[in-house]
């Protein structure tokens, strides 16, 4: 099997990845990644999807509602970020802006002067400090040597610091199986209570709802679509009962299975 996610190597997806496939290719954007994997290009790609201090991957969750593609597997990783340079006196911070975000604190409080640069991932601002002794990047402490060292571990502002990766795999892969969903709901719709609407049918069964996040839709301005995580998988009666309801709810938009699938805890 090969898999395909954000490189280039030393990505904290790189990382997460590994626990899908030994075979691994890399792209430069998630919206690359799923199209991929849409057109059958590799069996699987793995996107970040949440951390647990910057919330959504906006990327993330627009490329899976734009593209028909299953999601088969959660993988939670722990983000241990990495101060990493030639020399103390850079004068330049370049990482992914995520972990530029989740690193801000520990910024401002020990290199308040230097200029943050937002680079692809957090490989690419380690490689820019290998190449540039006025840089430093932002990575896991394993991306030291070949002439960059760690100057300070664990910067990130919160300890508990992790990231969800969803594995995707073509559209006919898609498991019922599972013991957590997740849809993408668009009513195509706006009126007064519509989203206590869309929610009722969950409540009503005892579903527990893990996260909600409304995303434009592209269309027109105020305009939304909906991403629902629940605590149950397709092939419950109870989850098969409060879809039909919702599909009933939005007889001009339409109602996306992303797939049913189990969660893997990944320590590196």
């Amino acid at each position: 099997m090969i898999a395909v996610t954000l490189g280039p190597e030393g990505t904290y997806s790189h990382r997460a990845t590994r626990a899908v496939a030994d075979e691994i290719d890399f792209r430069q954007s998630v919206t690359e990644i799923v199209d991929a994997v849409a057109s059958g290009e590799y069996d699987r790609g793995v996107i970040p999807v949440e951390n647990s201090i910057e919330g959504s991957v906006t990327e993330s969750l627009d490329a899976v509602a734009e593209y028909d593609v299953a999601v088969v597997r959660e993988i939670v990783t722990p983000i241990r970020h990495a101060l990493l340079a030639q020399r103390a006196d850079f004068e330049t911070v370049a990482s992914h802006s995520q972990a530029l975000a989740q690193c801000r604190s520990y910024l401002e409080s020990a290199y308040p002067d230097a200029t943050l640069e937002a680079v692809a991932s957090t490989a690419k601002g380690v490689e820019r400090a290998r190449d540039d002794p006025t840089v430093a990047g932002i990575g896991h402490p394993d991306n030291a040597g070949d002439g960059i060292e760690v100057l300070a571990e664990d910067i990130q502002d919160q300890t508990s610091n992790a990231t969800r990766f969803f594995a995707l795999a073509p559209v006919e892969e898609r498991s019922e199986a599972g013991g957590k969903t997740s849809l993408v709901i668009y009513p195509n719709a706006n009126y007064p209570g519509m989203l206590l609407e869309l929610l009722k049918p969950f409540a009503e069964r005892d579903i527990n709802l893990t996260r909600l996040e409304s995303r434009p839709s592209g269309t027109r301005l105020g305009d939304y679509l909906f991403h629902f995580d629940v605590d149950a998988g397709l092939y419950e009666e109870r989850t098969k009962a409060a879809l039909a309801d919702l599909e009933e709810l939005v007889p001009n938009g339409w109602v996306r299975r992303l797939g049913s699938y189990d969660i893997e805890h990944v320590v590196e």
